[in-house]
């Protein structure tokens, strides 16, 4: 058995600027002078977690703010822009879930982001994909540390129990990356829209569309078989 694990929500459908545009709505709600522009925004995704994204950005202008409440108004706002966003899931997404399904594999969601988010995605994306389609879905309360930290893998893996190289990850950021790569789990870059510019050097590879076969040879259950086969002829 082998297992496909798709990172942050922005694996599935590009929700990229969603989220930015959302965080600086909430940002005028509470009555602060921010605004990031995708270039501010692009330099900031090379970290995780956005309420820490707030109270950095908020340090390094001198200022105090309640970061956990900005960000609750900005979770809040994305997730009311999600209902009307005329979304799909990204290139490669939904056959490469059906195909994984098709050869046996479980599938997972690991993500570090609210349950409401990831519910809210997955409601709009029905039925092409939806919480049907995994074995396993990951979101901020099941796991304490965020990524970079491998928590959120190490988490599914025990759940689908499976061993890290007989898996392969998806992820669209640097920290995703490192988190499934820190769990032994080989990875694949599918940079969003914002995140396309980055280097992803602990990624096994990246790609602008998923596909199933590609993803599979990166198991060593499949490098295995592979050399089995190799054996036989």
């Amino acid at each position: 058995m082998s297992a496909l694990l798709l990172g942050s929500i922005s694996t599935v459908a590009d929700t990229s600027e969603l989220q930015r545009q959302a965080f600086n709505e909430a940002f005028a709600a509470h009555g602060l002078d921010w605004r990031w522009d995708r270039d501010d925004y692009r330099a900031m995704l090379a970290k995780n977690g956005g309420q820490d994204r707030i109270a950095e950005y908020a340090r390094s202008r001198g200022q105090e703010v309640d970061a956990a409440a900005v960000h609750q108004t900005k979770s809040e706002i994305f997730r009311k822009r999600l209902a009307t966003a005329g979304l799909a899931p990204r290139p490669g997404v939904a056959d490469t879930i059906k195909a994984a399904q098709d050869h046996g594999w479980k599938v997972g969601l690991v993500t570090t982001t609210a349950a409401e988010n990831v519910a809210a995605l997955l409601a709009r994306l029905h039925p092409q994909v939806s919480d049907q389609d995994f074995d396993v879905i990951v979101d901020a309360a099941r796991v304490e540390s965020p990524k970079p930290d491998p928590a959120a893998y190490v988490f599914a893996l025990q759940a689908l129990t499976e061993a890290p190289g007989d898996c392969v990850a998806v992820e669209d950021n640097v920290g995703g990356v490192e988190a499934a790569v820190a769990a032994g789990v080989p990875c694949v870059a599918f940079p969003n829209e914002n995140t396309g510019q980055g280097d992803f050097p602990a990624a096994a590879e990246q790609v602008g569309r998923l596909d199933f076969a590609a993803l599979q040879a990166l198991t060593t259950g499949s490098a295995a078989s592979g050399a089995a086969r190799r054996q036989e002829a």
